[in-house]
């Protein structure tokens, strides 16, 4: 099965042969996981989507031919660039970054530091004059550069050969909130074992279109690269010497609860936002409108892979959190044998299923409230990442990427119209009450998306 590999290269296939399916590939303790080298990092994943015209979904979209630009010397072999799909909500979009500090902990994953600091990002929705401002980079510049050496090479894009920092959200840096799109219902999002928050940069565009407030966390000492102001670059941890089934599962194990609690702090943080206060210790000027916008009477939790379990158990454990979506990751922690009694979305890639993954299974026979699960055929786990988006893309300058073995062979467009549509549906209905049909019935639309019972 193949899986997203991170920095260090990750060639431990035959560990992966060797642990139970739920361990392999999705997003669980895989061997893709493997950061064998101090200050190497670690895989990335995250969901992505199509432009839609109007807010319509549009499944047949295609993205953004790429083009390949100079580099920063001109005697530099040409770089690709790529664009990610835009929102098709009614409101533009804004975005705000800012380093939390949660000083009631030692960090849980560097334990010489006493505190733990995070990189967050808030996406919303924005006045249209805030168009005058800068649209927000995709990944920060060190990021970007520190993602080319290490996280790309992996992916077989040489280094150099894609111009990383140049990719550019749909989102204005500090763009003032639209109020008039009412008190924001608030989703938590987090992406996969050692990605980044920048992942999930597409559909979190979306829903921040759609009138909510998306909050990308990054988990830091465990993602590839978390940059933090001041020019400061943070790589992930090295991983264990001897890599055995045992050890991954307790790896994954911490970084599960490591990020269990950092979401649960995240989200005092946005509530203490909502009641008109500030937000990070740099005392940084917030946009207009965001003190009193969160709305944290309404809250839902997104993820992908590992991000995708931790949802879940945090929709278990936490009474503020409504619903939960998980993007095509297998369960790690309690939550896989109690389920959850609250609405649950699962998506799943094509070779993903309940046959195959007892956690699936045992999570799904066990959860007790309003569920669906829907598979996306021709899917791979990278799918449900910007991935699908940019490898294409990538691909067409760059043809000996390979594209199936991250992101499968479904259709990108409709990919990620589809996740686009679903999700948005799912969160529409159990945060803001607002009746679907989506998940009634096969839509024709998505030909390629299962629902399965």
């Amino acid at each position: 099965m193949p899986f997203i590999p991170n920095a260090a290269g990750l060639a431990v296939v035959a560990l992966a042969a060797s642990m139970t399916p739920a361990a392999v590939a999705h997003g669980v303790p895989t061997a893709a996981l493997a950061r064998p080298t101090p200050g190497a990092a670690v895989a990335h994943d995250v969901p992505d989507l199509a432009r839609q015209a109007g807010g319509a979904a549009s499944p047949h979209q295609a993205f953004a031919a790429p083009a390949a630009v100079p580099a920063d010397d001109a005697r530099a072999p040409r770089r690709v660039t790529m664009s990610l799909p835009a929102p098709g909500g009614p409101y533009p979009v804004g975005t705000f970054a800012v380093r939390l500090v949660d000083r009631s902990r030692p960090d849980p994953l560097a334990k010489s530091k006493p505190y733990r600091e995070l990189m967050v990002s808030l996406w919303y929705p924005a006045k249209g004059t805030g168009q005058a401002l800068p649209a927000a980079p995709h990944m920060a510049p060190l990021s970007a550069a520190d993602w080319d050496r290490h996280s790309a090479p992996p992916m077989g894009i040489a280094k150099g050969a894609v111009n990383w920092a140049a990719t550019l959200t749909h989102a204005r840096l500090g763009a003032p909130v639209d109020r008039h799109a009412g008190k924001l219902p608030v989703v938590l999002f987090g992406s996969g074992d050692g990605g980044p928050r920048t992942l999930g940069t597409a559909l979190v565009q979306e829903l921040a279109s759609r009138g909510y407030l998306v909050v990308t966390v990054d988990a830091t000492y465990e993602a590839d690269q978390v940059e933090f102001p001041g020019g400061r670059l943070v790589r992930a941890m090295p991983l264990p010497t001897k890599l055995t089934p045992r050890v991954i599962t307790r790896l994954v194990a911490r970084h599960s609860q490591a990020r269990l609690a950092d979401m649960r702090f995240v989200l005092d943080q946005i509530a203490a936002l909502g009641r008109g206060g500030g937000l990070g210790e740099e005392h940084t000027p917030l946009p207009a409108g965001l003190r009193g916008a969160p709305d944290v009477s309404r809250v839902g939790a997104l993820g992908q892979s590992l991000g995708g379990s931790v949802a879940a158990q945090l929709v278990h454990d936490d009474r503020r959190v409504d619903a939960g979506v998980n993007l095509d990751g297998g369960y790690v922690g309690p939550v896989a044998g109690s389920g959850v009694a609250k609405p649950f979305l699962q998506l799943a890639a094509e070779a993903h299923t309940r046959a195959s993954e007892p956690s699936w299974k045992s999570f799904w026979e066990a959860s007790t409230g309003w569920r669906r699960e829907l598979r996306f055929r021709g899917a791979a786990h990278g799918s449900f990442t910007d991935l699908q988006a940019l490898l294409p893309q990538i691909a067409a300058a760059l043809p000996k990427v390979p594209v199936a073995e991250f992101v499968g062979t479904i259709d990108p467009g409709r990919s990620v119209s589809a996740q686009r549509a679903y999700i948005a549906a799912f969160f529409d209905l159990h945060l803001s009450k607002k009746p679907t049909r989506l998940f009634e019935a096969p839509d024709s639309r998505f030909p390629e998306i299962s629902l399965i019972p």
